[in-house]
C-alpha cells in the first residue's frame, strides 16, 4: 500500500482532522506557525468605552499594558481582572483583539439603530453603544442576556441597549436597521490558545451542521437590514466552510446585496489579513509585536490574536 506522511511533530499536537482542515486552508507552513500558536498562553486584552488615543495612552499605564495597532489594550502581565484600575467604573472589558474588529468594521455613528444577533456576553454590544449606536442586543438564552444587561451596566451603557431574549428565527422587528452584527455560533477552533479542548471536541461533521446553521442564520439575518444598511457576519471559526464559503454563497445568493471589502486602514498590523474577496481572515500566527513596540517589552508570548473571520455587506436596495 500507499505508504502515509508521518505527521510532523507540531500536527501531532492535534487531532489528525483538525491539522488536515488547516494544512488545506493554510498550506503547511502556516499551519505549524498556527499549532506552535496554540501552544502559547493566550494574552489578555481589554476594549475601552473611550477610544481616544489619549484615553487608551491614560489606561496604558494605569493598567501597564500597550495599545495594539487595532486600538485594544494588551496586558504586560497577567492580573485578577475585576481588581485593575477602571473595572469598577466600566472604563473597559475583556475582549480579545480578533472580537473587536466586527464592530469596528459597521462603520457606526451616533443615533443609529444597529441590531446585534446572538449578543451575548456583550463585548460587540458595548463596542456599538459606545459609538452612541443605539443597539437592540437579542440573545436566546435568557440567563446569558442577564450577563449581558449585568455588564452593560457596569459599563454605564444600559440606556443606549435594548434586551430581547428570542431566538433569531422568530425575531419581528417593527422596522429595519440601519446596521446588523450576525456573530454566528461556530466551531470556535480560533479560540484553541484559550480553550484547548476545542478541536478535541468537535468533528468535520459538527461543523458541516454549523456552516448549514450559519447560512441560515445569515439569510434571516438579512432580512433586518435597511435599504443602503451593512450587515456584518463573523464568527472565531479556523474553518473556511464557517466563513469564506458561507459569505460567498451568501454573496452569490443575494444580488440585493454587495460585498464591501475592508480596507487595511481599518485593521492596522493586520493588513495581511484581508483576502482577495475583501473579507478579513484572522488566525493565532498572524499578529506578531515585534518592531511595533520597543524590545524592552515584546515578548513572544504576547504575539498572536484569536482566529477569526469576517465579512461586510451592504444592502442595495
Amino acid at each position: 500500500g500507499a505508504l502515509l506522511p508521518v505527521a510532523s511533530p507540531e500536527a501531532l499536537r492535534a487531532p489528525a482532522w483538525f491539522a488536515a482542515m488547516l494544512e488545506r486552508a493554510y498550506g503547511k507552513e502556516r499551519t505549524d506557525a498556527i499549532l506552535a500558536a496554540h501552544r502559547r498562553q493566550a494574552p489578555i486584552d481589554l476594549t475601552a468605552r473611550d477610544t481616544s488615543p489619549e484615553s487608551l495612552e491614560r489606561l496604558a499605564i494605569a493598567l501597564d499594558a500597550i495599545v495594539l495597532p487595532t486600538g485594544s489594550l494588551r496586558l504586560l502581565s497577567g492580573a485578577d481582572i475585576t481588581t485593575l484600575p477602571g473595572f469598577s467604573e466600566g472604563d473597559w472589558w475583556v475582549q480579545d483583539a480578533a472580537a473587536a474588529l466586527p464592530s469596528r468594521l459597521m462603520d457606526v455613528r451616533a443615533r443609529m439603530r444597529v441590531l446585534d444577533l446572538c449578543a451575548a456576553p456583550g463585548g460587540k454590544t458595548a463596542q456599538l453603544a459606545a459609538q452612541g449606536a443605539h443597539v437592540t442586543a437579542l440573545e436566546m438564552s435568557a440567563n446569558r442576556l442577564a450577563r449581558l444587561e449585568t455588564n452593560m451596566a457596569r459599563l454605564g451603557l444600559a440606556d443606549r441597549v435594548t434586551p430581547v431574549c428570542c431566538d433569531l428565527f422568530a425575531f419581528a422587528p417593527d422596522q429595519p436597521f440601519d446596521a446588523v452584527l450576525l456573530d454566528a455560533p461556530c466551531s470556535s477552533t480560533g479560540t484553541v490558545r484559550r480553550h484547548p479542548d476545542v478541536p478535541w471536541t468537535k468533528s468535520p461533521e459538527m461543523i458541516a451542521k454549523l456552516a448549514d446553521l450559519q447560512a441560515r442564520m445569515l439569510e434571516k439575518a438579512a432580512t433586518f437590514v435597511a435599504p443602503g444598511g451593512v450587515l456584518v457576519f463573523s464568527n472565531c471559526s479556523l474553518d473556511p466552510s464557517e466563513g469564506e464559503a458561507v459569505a460567498k454563497a451568501f454573496a452569490a445568493g443575494h444580488p440585493g446585496f454587495g460585498i464591501v471589502e475592508v480596507h487595511a486602514d481599518e485593521v492596522p498590523g493586520l493588513e495581511t489579513s484581508i483576502d482577495s474577496s475583501g473579507f478579513l481572515r484572522t488566525t493565532p500566527a498572524d499578529f506578531s509585536l515585534g518592531g511595533r513596540v520597543s524590545d524592552a517589552i515584546w515578548r513572544k508570548e504576547l504575539d498572536g490574536i484569536d482566529g477569526f473571520f469576517a465579512a461586510r455587506f451592504r444592502r442595495l436596495a
